[in-house]
């Protein structure tokens, strides 16, 4: 079953409206933008996320970052990283 939808009436510049309709390809521009619309919702909601951990954990330095970083990416190739 399919989500309910509603009709929208946007402006855009005619090169982004034209370049999403081309990439859109058999799914439609409408499909192209939902998409593009929920990845920044997305995006947005993991920054607002952020902010609050960092308010109340204080921010996540450079090195834990990559920390986290290296085990995603040791977690991906099948290595184990507990150590």
């Amino acid at each position: 079953m399919s989500e309910r939808t509603a009709k929208y009436s946007i402006t855009m510049p005619r090169d982004l409206a034209e370049a999403a309709r081309e990439r859109g390809g058999p799914s439609g521009l409408s499909a192209y933008v939902t998409a593009a619309v929920a990845r920044q919702i997305e995006r947005d909601n993991l920054d607002e996320l952020i902010k609050v951990a960092e308010a109340e954990h204080g921010p996540i330095g450079d090195e834990e970052i990559q920390a986290l970083r290296d085990q995603l990416l040791n977690a991906r190739r099948g290595k184990d990283t507990a150590a």
